[in-house]
């Protein structure tokens, strides 16, 4: 039986992809430990977000490397989105890399674990996991993560994100609930929603208000306390959206939602549109409609061609 270990770094859709590679390996017969030096596999599932992102994650990749030298493992796998960007990089400048696994090759894990994989060509991730998926939640008991959505078709500029994780793609609305009913059933009260862009949930498959309509058949889930969603697109949060959060007690009074400027100039060469009016618009929609609603936001600061005035 071969012990594997895991070092997942970066958001919760990357702690979703460790967690369905640990999944299917448990599935295999691997054994999951949690020490590296006891591993005989280990496998670093990365972050290439932003600088000090990538610098973490190649601080983890040669603290792992050590234990090739010092302990008992065999095998060293790089996963995640620094696969996406620098795959032939790594296994030039690692030597002790022996395999890499991107975004969107998740379910090849095996072959690289047992197998002879070292790299496949690049190309654009598809991958998208089910409720079939194996999958070994790594969360506290009572909450986990559901990713209902991966990739992103949006083109801001400050954001590396569609290259590393694809074109937008909807996970079924009968998977994802199957999901949370399991999930539900296993023990979790909390479940929050996960996609680079949850608003724009189920655009690609036909649906309208895709996320509101998913939002109120969780909210009838028994088991169920509390479910929440991240990340909201601003120009994609509707006014159902609004009352269906309004609408169900178990659905969270929050919305995290990057606004990342207000300027009308700036958020134009950003290419996300929409301007500080239009936000506060918004706001005051959001609390009127949810009284008391919580709101998380990220603004980038010093955006190339961003003046003082």
């Amino acid at each position: 039986m071969t012990k594997v270990g895991f070092v997942s770094l970066g958001c919760p859709k990357n702690l979703v992809d460790s967690e369905v590679m640990m999944g299917i390996l448990a599935r295999d017969g691997c054994e999951l430990t949690p020490r590296a030096e006891e591993a005989e596999v280990l496998v670093v599932n990365t972050c290439s977000f932003i600088e000090a992102a990538q610098k973490e994650s190649v601080d983890a990749i040669l603290e792992m490397a050590e234990h090739k030298k010092f302990g008992a493992a065999k095998k060293l796998i790089v996963a995640g989105c620094l696969v996406e960007r620098y795959r032939e990089q790594i296994l030039e400048q690692v030597p002790e890399v022996d395999a890499v696994v991107g975004t969107g090759e998740v379910e090849r894990i095996l072959e690289a674990v047992h197998g002879d994989l070292r790299m496949l060509p690049a190309e654009p991730p598809t991958f998208l996991y089910h409720d079939f998926t194996p999958r070994m939640v790594t969360t506290p008991k009572h909450t986990a993560y559901i990713k209902i959505a991966e990739g992103c078709d949006h083109p801001c500029t400050f954001c590396i994100i569609p290259e590393l994780r694809g074109r937008f793609r909807s996970r079924r609305f009968e998977s994802v609930v199957r999901e949370a009913e399991n999930l539900a059933a296993a023990g979790a009260r909390e479940i929050t929603l996960i996609g680079q862009d949850t608003t724009s949930y189920g655009e690609d498959l036909g649906l309208r208000d895709g996320l509101a309509q998913l939002l109120a058949k969780l909210a009838q889930v028994r088991d169920l306390l509390w479910v929440r969603f991240l990340y909201a697109y601003p120009n994609r949060v509707t006014q159902e959206l609004l009352d269906t959060i309004a609408a169900h007690p178990r659905l969270a009074n929050y919305i995290d939602m990057p606004l990342q400027h207000a300027s009308r100039k700036v958020l134009a060469r950003m290419k996300r549109g929409a301007n500080g009016d239009a936000f506060l618009d918004l706001l005051e929609r959001m609390r009127k409609t949810i009284p008391g609603v919580s709101l998380r936001t990220s603004f980038v600061v010093g955006f190339p061609g961003e003046t003082e005035a």
